[in-house]
Order: structure tokens, then sequence, then C-alpha cells
């Protein structure tokens, strides 16, 4: 029973499918059958996930299985230490993973909030108050201002009624509705114009709805619906996080294992013996089996980063608090470094990319033309003509088009108690009208005052078939500023232009008032057209003086022999911020596109005034979407600027094309219509002013400001983290892949094991601890949005960063073990004291290595050496805690180490500067590699 069709029916027709009298609506056994048949009016929940299952998800994952596996292995050798350190690391992110995900499924129940509580329905006969949860089709539902609709209706009456459809369709003034008209089959969502739609707000009027879907058969069930099978992706950075703990643990072990096995055949003395016959027996005379395992497990978990999901875990925290500073909310961590690669913006229009307040930006009368400044509902602005600024009040046509609009018109213009100049004013009432009294105000044309000056005495009402408004004024002499040639009455009538105009049999014209011809007939329509291809809105306002007040007032009698007042052209403005801001994104390299529900000319001309359309980008409609086959779409796809008249499966397919494409897609919303796409996306960006609950609940960021602008930041800082990542990354494996070389070079040579099992923990300790931390604190370099993003599938460790670490791990290498050699030679016996000197050096070289990882391109000191506070205290820190285990006496015997002289540490530091070095002089080369690069690529 519940179709799709409803709108392309007659009303007997679909009255007669639901087996209902209009009049007398749906008796109380109908209405119990078809609630058992069809269920509540509610929408249905997808189970949260419990808090056993978060916390599982928490361990699936290589490297926490990694780490997990090293912690059994150091309790089963009684390093309790390092083991209670490793499961610290892995519970305290899994527990901080929990948090942050609890809070992440609501958004069916945002929805459910939305939905209107009570309805006024028509039983039996009876008008009655139910719950909206109780509605069932075929019921009569009663509308009037104010409410919210609380179920898919088709109209069986519409009275001046309008409804708001923005959270819906991206339609971004009320919908006019009109119950007799029936439309084709294949018509949009936001051009049904005799149906009303669940969750969306009665603006004005009242009507009469025949229920025809409920709970998840309604548009915003649809909508739920699609939210529930849209599965969570992993991110970017969680993809390249697996897969480089994937590589490292696998060649980690296996070269780990590789150094145990040489050592065991090694130092392993093989012989054959004969003994009765021909069996043979192998035996194995071993100097040091245990002691060579602990090296190799040792330098197995020093090698494995446990500190790198505690690192980016705290570097994504980090950055969610910067980006808090930046009107950012992050609500899901990952996303934090996701929208950093980011390489398309899919932006709905309405309360995005606009201001969401209807604006008057161009008047006509009496033949001159007048642009209005200002923003959005401030009723602060100046009136321009070619000439420059003027005063309204000294031009008198411009005078009397300002008072029809203020005065014709049941908007009000209302001051809000915030300070912030773009909320301090609010309008009551239909936005095109208020746009109007906005516009009279900044002539300082208060309605209040004028009404009190021209009181309304009578009215007709607007009327979708008139398409026009009337209303009656009683002239209070000597208060009006405007002089009716002795008149007691006006009449002002607004409306569609042509309509009025067919009204009029005079014009003003240069500050008279002359009789209509047929010539200025035509110049008026020609500027209406003018207007209208700007993708104005445009009214028209009328007026008639009157002897007295009529005692009838019928359309028939007051609304003839009409003088023509002139035009006014309002839109739904761009923020002023956001041109700067699109402009920011592509040169960053990302792709802006406009995806909205709104009509074609109007986002049109909002995309080319703030640049997102460009010279040769396409506009497609929805309509044209849903006729195109996937390949054609996919082959036009990044050509595409705006996408408008779009449906919710329009824009999450919009979406999936662009992904298709290899794109990481950030997608910006505020209504319930944006919800299904903002969950599809790499990464969904709500609106946190004027967005619904459902968007900012099923989004992975929300915007405090509502501030296109803030997105930019928002991207910035998602690149710093994951640049930080990487800085960390590349430090970690620098330096551990020089601990195994270390180790597997000495053994080569014959040389005993410079560093003991227990060095090998303190260096994990010192590298993976606070030096990490630091380089997560980094602000980023300062050419960082001056770059394009970086390519999705683009690995972690790129051909730069495997220069720099094959450099670094040969140079500390050969710098810890020619130190080493040359301990073994001064102090010759003394094979503790050579290892204190090698754990001493390499530890050193570590720590000052971290200092060059804090850019991977600029120099140490063309950044500050000192300039990151928190490095100068982890590298301190970290350095203090290497000389309390050396120097300290009860620490010497768990170390293995031996106080160090002056003379020691005069030998040790070139070695100990040599990795830094050559850091920086490979930054040079790659620094000129890049620039030869770019001036080619020119």
């Amino acid at each position: 029973m519940q179709t799709n069709d409803w709108h392309c029916l007659p009303l007997d027709e679909a009255a007669s499918r639901l087996a209902v009298d209009v009049q007398a609506g749906l008796d109380t056994e109908t209405v119990r059958e078809r609630l058992s048949k069809y269920g509540t009016n509610e929408l249905e929940e997808k189970a949260p996930p419990g808090l056993m299952q978060m916390l599982a998800a928490q361990f699936n994952n290589f490297l926490v299985i990694v780490l997990i596996i090293a912690a059994v292995v150091s309790l089963l050798l009684g390093e309790y230490v390092d083991a209670a350190a490793i499961l610290t690391i892995v519970t305290l992110n899994a527990i901080v993973g929990v948090v942050q995900e609890s809070k992440a499924e609501a958004a069916l129940a945002a929805i459910k909030k939305m939905a209107a509580p009570n309805a006024q329905v028509i039983r039996g006969g009876h008008q009655e108050t139910i719950a909206s949860k109780d509605l069932v089709p075929g019921d009569i539902v009663l509308l009037e201002a104010g409410n919210y609709v609380p179920a898919d209706l088709r109209l069986v009456e519409s009275v001046n009624l309008k409804i708001e459809e923005a959270s819906l369709t991206g339609e971004s003034v009320p919908v006019e509705k009109n119950a007799k008209t029936v439309l084709a089959r294949d018509i949009p969502l936001g051009d049904r114009k005799n149906s009303a739609f669940m969750s969306t707000l009665v603006s004005n009027g009242r009507g009469t709805g025949l229920v025809i879907g409920t709970g998840m058969k309604t548009e915003i069930g649809k909508i739920a619906e699609m939210l529930q099978s849209c599965k969570d992706e992993a991110t970017p950075l969680q993809l390249k996080l697996d897969q480089l703990a994937k590589m490292l643990g696998i060649i980690c072990f296996s070269i780990c294992g590789v150094i145990f096995a040489y050592g065991l055949i090694r130092d392993t003395h093989l012989s054959l013996i004969m003994e009765k016959g021909p069996m043979f027996y192998l035996r194995a005379e071993m100097k040091d089996i245990v002691e060579l395992f602990m090296t190799a497990v040792s330098l197995a978990i020093a090698a494995v980063p446990e500190g790198l999901p505690a690192v980016v875990t705290i570097c994504l925290a980090l950055g969610m608090q910067r980006m808090i500073r930046k009107h950012a909310l992050i609500r899901k961590l990952p996303a934090v470094e996701t929208l950093g690669c980011a390489t398309v913006i899919c932006s709905d229009k309405t309360g995005t990319l606009t201001q969401n307040q209807m604006t008057v930006v161009k008047a006509w009368t009496g033949g001159k033309g007048y642009k209005l400044t200002g923003e959005g509902y401030s009723p602060f602005g100046q009136f321009l003509t070619d000439d420059g600024p003027l005063d309204p009040s000294a031009d008198r046509n411009l005078a009397l088009l300002l008072h029809g609009a203020c005065l014709c018109n049941d908007a009000k213009l209302e001051k809000n108690d915030v300070e912030q100049s773009k909320d301090a004013w609010r309008v009551i009432g239909d936005p095109t009208e208020g746009a109007m009294v906005v516009a009279a105000a900044k002539a300082g044309l208060w309605r209040g005052e004028v009404e009190q000056a021209l009181p309304r005495v009578q009215e007709i009402p607007f009327d979708s078939d008139r398409k026009r408004m009337t209303t009656i004024h009683q002239i209070q002499n000597g208060n009006s500023r405007l002089d009716f040639n002795g008149s007691t009455a006006t009449a002002f009538v607004k409306g569609a232009p042509d309509v009025i105009l067919d009204l009029c049999t005079h014009a003003l014209s240069n500050g008279n008032v002359v009789r209509l011809s047929e010539e200025k007939k035509k110049e008026i329509l020609g500027v209406n057209r003018d207007l209208a291809r700007q993708a104005l809105r445009v009214l028209g306002v009328g007026y008639r003086p009157l002897d007295a007040v009529p005692s009838e007032c019928s359309p028939d009698a007051i609304e003839q022999n009409l003088t023509f007042v002139g035009l006014m052209g309002m839109i739904d403005p761009a923020r002023p911020e956001v041109k700067e801001a699109v402009k920011i994104a592509h040169d960053a390299g990302l792709k802006s596109v406009m995806v909205t529900g709104d009509y074609k000319d109007t986002a049109e001309a909002i995309a080319r005034e703030i640049g997102i359309l460009r010279t040769g980008g396409k506009v497609l409609t929805g309509t044209e979407l849903d006729k195109m086959d996937k390949k054609e779409l996919t082959g036009i796809i990044d050509d595409v600027d705006v996408c408008c008249r779009v449906s919710p499966a329009n824009k999450t397919q919009i979406v999936d094309l662009f992904k298709a494409r290899g794109h990481v897609v950030a997608m910006t919303g505020d209504g319930v219509n944006d919800a299904p796409a903002l969950k599809r996306a790499n990464i969904g960006v709500a609106m946190g002013i004027t967005g619904t609950d459902v968007s900012k609940e099923t989004a992975d960021m929300v915007l405090t400001d509502d501030n296109f602008a803030s997105i930019v930041a928002a991207i910035e800082q998602g690149r710093i983290i994951y640049s930080n990542i990487r800085k960390f990354v590349y430090f970690l494996i620098s330096c551990n892949i020089g601990e195994i070389l270390i180790i597997f070079v000495a053994m080569l040579f014959g040389m005993p094991m410079p560093l003991r099992p227990v060095q090998l923990l303190m260096l994990n300790l010192i590298t993976d601890g606070a030096p990490a931390l630091a380089l997560g604190m980094e602000e980023g370099d300062p050419d960082i949005m001056k770059s394009p993003p970086r390519p999705p599938d683009e690995f972690m460790i790129n051909w730069e960063m495997k220069i720099g670490i094959v450099v670094q791990a040969i140079v500390m290498t050969a710098a810890v073990l020619v130190c080493y050699f040359l301990s073994l030679r001064m102090y010759p016996g003394d094979t503790a004291h050579a290892q204190t000197i090698a754990f001493a050096t390499l530890c050193m070289s570590e720590l000052l290595r971290a200092f060059t990882a804090r850019s991977e391109h600029h120099g140490l000191f063309s950044i500050g050496v000192f300039s990151n506070k928190y490095m100068v205290w982890a590298v301190g820190g970290s350095a203090l805690l290497v000389l309390l285990s050396i120097y300290i006496p009860a620490f010497q015997p768990f170390f293995d180490t031996t106080p160090l002289s002056f003379f020691d540490w005069l030998m040790m530091t070139p070695f100990i500067l040599m990795a830094s070095v050559a850091a920086e002089i490979t930054k040079v080369f790659i620094r000129r590699h890049a620039a030869r690069k770019t001036a080619a690529i020119a």
C-alpha cells in the first residue's frame, strides 16, 4: 500500500487506495488493524556495539597483537618491567579508543527526536490529538504553522501552506504547497508540491494531509535505512599504520631470527660421532645460548614500535584540541588525519556556502537600479547607484518601494540576545518577506514605526492562485514620510512581478506617475528577466491611493488600477569568507564541489561567485544523474563542479563516484538529507549551529562556527598531524634498523656483543618515549599548505624516507661500531666498559637525531633549534636517564654499565654527532632534487 507514486495520483484515487473518507477519517477498528500490519510510526534503530565489542575491536590490530606477544615473551624471560610497560601502553590505547567510539552512534536517536511527538488527526469524524507514533497509512492529519509534519502526507487541502524542507531537500526557502495539483511520476522530491514529508516544518498557513508513509517507509526513514547500511571504512591513516605495522613486525622478527640462528651457528661447535653401528648423534656445545636468545628477543622487542599506537593516539588527540580552538570539533580521532589528505570537498550550499538568510541585493524603481549592501538579516547597509551611495529617504520612488515592501508584509525583524553580528538579528516569518523588512530597515524604516503612521486596517492574504498579497493602510495625517496627495488610505500589493504588472495602469518614472504604456511594460519585464537570470528571486510592488477605507475588501474591488512601484531581487548570499576559503583550498590542490537541492540557476550563480564553478566546469542536475549510467558518470565526475536538485541518494552516489576515482572525499552538510552522504564519505563535516542533530551525530567533524573557512584550518591541522606521525615513524625506523645492524655487523666481524639485552630495552624506552611524543607536538612546516594532497595510496615510507633511513642506519652503525672497536682497543679485557661507551654513544646519537627529525625538508637551524620546547625537555630528560643508568651505583649492575671518564666523552662526541650531520646533509640533497624535479615539470 505504501508506494512512491502518491504525488502523481488524483486525490480521490489516493483516498480510494487507502480506503478512507477524507472528511471522516479512519475508524478505530481500521486503525488497530493497520497499526498491527504496518507497525508504529517510528524509526528502527540499529543496535549500537556493546562495551565488550568496542573493547575487542581495539585489539584487532596487527601491531597491538605483536605487542601482546612481545609482552608475553618478556614475562617468560622474567623481564617484568618491560612487559608491564608494553601492556600498559596497549591498555591505555584501548581505553582511549573505546571512549572516543562510544560517542559515535547516535544518529538514529537524533532522527527520532526530530519527529513530532503529537499529531492532530480526524478519526471517526472527530478531531483528536494522538501520539505521532500511533499514526497509520490512511489517517487524516491537520497541519498548522509551527507544526512538524508527523508522517509523509499527500495533501488534501492547503491554505497559504508553506513548509520548510531545507533539512531534507536543501531548498533554501519554504516551499509553497498546492494540494490540488497532480504531478509527473519522476519529479524530484523538492518539487512535490502536493506532498509533505516527515520532520519538515510548517512555516506558514494551514493544511490537511492523507498519511501515505509511516516509520521506515517515509523519506526520512529511507535516509535512516541508508545510514544503517553504510559501513564504517578504515581511514587512510588506519590502513597505512596497519600496513606499516605488518611490515615492521615481519621484517624485525625475521632479522632477529636470522641473528639468533647465525649466532647459534657461530658459537656452536659441531662434532660428529659414530657409535655402535650406523646411528649418528649430533652433539652441540653452546657458549651461551640463553644469552644469545635474550639478545635476539630484546632486539625484537626494541625493534617493534610499541610506542607507535600511543604516539599516534596522542598526536590525534592533541590535533583535536588544536582544531577545537579553530572551531572544528572532531568526533572520531582518525578523522583528524583523513581530512588532511582529502582531495575533494563536496559541500552543501544552503547554510554552508551561503548564509541561509535571504537578502535583498538589488532594487529597481522609477527607471533606476539600486544595489544594497550588508550581510544577512543585519539592518545595516548602503543603497548604491552608479553615482555612489545615496540617502533612500531623499529618493521618493525608492522610499515608496521600501514602504510597500515593509507594510505589505507579515515578517518581523528582532534582535537576539547575542553580541556576534552575524547572529544578532533574526527574522520571524517567511524568509523572503523577512528580506524585504530588512531592506526597509536599512533605510531607517522599521516596520513597527511605519505601521504607526500607516496602520494596517484590512488585508487580503497571500494566495498561491493569485500569487500576491494586499494590505490596506489608514494614512495618519502628518505622521507619514510620504505624500499621498490627500488620500486617506492606500493599498499596497506585493507578489510575482508579471502578475502585479497586469493589475497596473500606471507606473513610477523619474519621480512621477505616468501611464503604463506597452513600452514601459516591456522595460519592466526586461528588468525582471535580467534579475531572474542572476538567480535572484524577484518580487514586484504596486500601490493604489484610496479616498477612504473600502467597505468591501475583495481582490476584484481593490487589486485594480494599480501604480507599479518597482522590483526587489533577493538571494541567499554567499558567506563573505567563503570565496577566500575556496581559493586557499584550490591552491592546496583540493577540488571543491557544490552539492545542493536548490535550483540550477541559483546554484550556478553562487558557485560562480565564490569560485567553485570554473571555466569549462560542468553543472549536473539530479535528473541528469539518475539518467546517466555509472560508467559515463565516472568518466566526467572530475569535471563536475556543481550538482543541483539532487536527492539524498544522489548525494551518496556523488561521493561514491569520486571515491571510485581514487579520491579521499570530505562531505560537508547541515541537513537530514546530508546524513547518508556524510557517513559514506571518508570524512563527514557537519555544521554546528545550523546543522541538524542527525548530521552532527553522523559526521566525523562538526564546525562550531558553520564557517567553510574553518575547513581549511582543519585540513592544515590534518596535514600537520600526518606529517608529525611520519616524522616519528622515520625517526623510529632509522634508529631501530641502526640497532639491528649494529648487533648483526658486530656478529659478522666476530666482535663481542656491543650491547647487553637490558641496554637494548633501555634504548627502546628512550627512543619510543618522550622524544617521539615531542615530535607529535611540532607546529608543522611553514609551506605545508602550498603542496597538493599526498596520493591516498602513497605508502607512509616514501622514497625520501627510504633514502634517509638507509643513510641514518649506515652512518649510525658505522659510528657506534667504530667507537666500540676503539674502546675495545683502549680497554682490553674490559668488555663492559666498551659496551657502556657503545650504549652511551648510541643513546646520545639517537636523542640528537630527534632534533633533526623535526622537519623532513627544512634544516634544523631554519626552523629553530629550540623552537619546540617539548623536544628540549624530552631530550634533556631522556639524556638524564642515560646518565643516571651509567653513574648511579645502584643502577650499574641492573644496566651492566660502568662509569665513563671525561676523555671517554671527548672521544665519543664526533661519533655522537655523525648521524645528525648526515641527516642535515640528506635534507639538502632531497631539497635540491625536489627543486630540479619542479623546474623540469615547469
